[in-house]
């Protein structure tokens, strides 16, 4: 590993992204400081910085694997705190387009746990490492650098308390992982960098979660109840076991198609649904709070890989980078990804260079996902964007993979890996695949779209 005089890196932000930057900056950094407006060490609920963070969060089985390797035992610890261990494929319930996919024993592993849990023990995990510390509290106000800006040299932050001062942290490496929330565009621009490049992509995503008991023996027999919406059947849901003997039950919808915040009409819209799991589970199953609602109107990308020019020192990960549609659950996965293209990095022999970062997590992360979930987001005819030849490609093939893996269990073996992230989406071109695809066609014909028990077009009560 090469010597790279490092002695002080700064974190901004103590989510899943900056915690897992962390992580791998400890390996090589004799200080580590992670900075949050939130106080973070040892709280296990709901924080005030994260409002969706009541929300249910998917972490795919690409993400598990990343995890366990940075911290042994910890999909263990999980499931010893409540968390509920499941193989993606055979224990999942998924539908597409109305139709659920064949279940059949995998390697996949799927932890359902709320993102609270798994965030504390990953904190806990991080805060265990000699060099890290957290200061908490604290707003974020800017940059410091060089006279010339070709360098960040640090952060100024503020306590919150009334009347105090701002305090100026000086750092070899700062590392913007403050999320959707991110001033970094603004803070390059008054620093005399070019605006970085947008790509925004209005989803008008709606989300709503509500926590249920059940009898020992539920419908799904505890397993997950993942309902994806397509055009056709435009809402979603997931229903997932998590710590404390509860369900969690998010219902998602889009273009502010979205499930409604009381009760009956979160009920009414559960049962808009073509899936009768979900009905059977809201049957049988007893509330345990109202429900709460979140809405993300805008998926953003910043191609800060496409900039001629970036400051040293500076680094940038996570929603700071690339803000996902949240209904595809992969930020969080994502996020793990870069911690890993960052680890590469460090262990390269070669001085950290924030441009390189940048365009290996753009080629090895980003890019796959954003392109992945924008044809998806653009099958539905509201989100404006342009419908290239290859993403129309993309959706055509998608159905075709859909349909089958409602037969056939291998193909939606290979389906679900590609959604998980553990394999890329060439691995659904693959000779073998595209035969079983379409030899399901010829076999079957296209098969109808189930429809919903209760009308799905209109909007919910708000």
């Amino acid at each position: 590993m090469a010597d790279h005089g490092m002695r002080t890196a700064v974190v901004l932000g103590g989510s899943m992204a900056g915690l897992l930057a962390a992580r791998v900056l400890a390996e090589v950094y004799s200080e580590v400081v992670i900075v949050d407006r939130d106080e973070i060490q040892g709280v296990r609920g709901p924080r005030r910085g994260v409002p969706q963070g009541r929300q249910i969060h998917g972490l795919q089985p690409a993400g598990q694997r990343i995890l366990e390797e940075l911290f042994p035992g910890l999909t263990e610890d999980l499931a010893g705190d409540g968390a509920q261990i499941q193989d993606t494929v055979a224990d999942g319930h998924w539908y597409f387009r109305g139709r659920k996919l064949m279940q059949s024993p995998s390697d996949l592993v799927t932890v359902a746990a709320s993102r609270p849990l798994l965030e504390y023990h990953v904190r806990r995990r991080v805060a265990a490492f000699d060099a890290v510390s957290f200061l908490e509290r604290r707003d974020i106000v800017g940059l410091t650098t060089t006279p010339d800006a070709s360098r960040v040299t640090g952060v100024r932050v503020r306590p919150q308390e009334v009347g105090s001062a701002t305090e100026e942290i000086r750092a070899d490496l700062v590392v913007d992982a403050m999320g959707r929330g991110s001033r970094t565009p603004v803070w390059l621009e008054e620093l005399g960098y070019p605006r970085v490049q947008e790509d925004r992509l209005k989803v008008g995503v709606g989300y709503t979660t509500r926590h249920y008991r059940v009898p020992p023996k539920d419908v799904s027999d505890g397993k997950a109840v993942v309902v994806v919406g397509s055009p056709e059947q435009p809402r979603g849901a997931i229903c997932a076991r998590v710590e404390g003997d509860r369900i969690q039950v998010t219902a998602n919808g889009m273009l502010d198609d979205r499930p409604a915040a009381d009760a009956d009409g979160f009920h009414a819209y559960l049962l808009s649904l073509a899936a009768p799991p979900v009905h059977q589970l809201i049957r049988h199953a007893e509330p345990l709070d109202d429900p709460v609602t979140y809405r993300v109107p805008v998926s953003v990308r910043r191609h800060y890989d496409r900039m001629a020019r970036f400051p040293e020192g500076f680094l940038v990960t996570g929603d700071s980078v690339c803000a996902f549609n949240p209904v595809y659950a992969q930020g969080m996965t994502v996020a793990a990804l870069g911690a890993m293209v960052l680890r590469r990095c460090l262990r390269s022999g070669r001085p950290l260079d924030p441009r390189a970062f940048l365009r290996d997590l753009t080629r090895t992360a980003v890019a796959p996902s954003w392109e992945a979930n924008t044809a998806n987001d653009l099958a539905f005819q509201g989100v404006e964007g342009r419908r290239t030849w290859r993403i129309r490609l993309m959706q055509a093939w998608g159905v075709r993979i859909q349909e089958a893996a409602a037969v056939d269990a291998e193909v939606a073996h290979r389906f679900i890996r590609v959604l998980s992230l553990v394999d890329p989406g060439s691995a659904l071109l693959r000779p073998s695949l595209v035969w079983r695809a379409l030899r399901v066609r010829r076999q079957h014909g296209r098969p109808p779209v189930p429809r919903a028990t209760a009308p799905a077009a209109g909007r919910a009560e708000r």
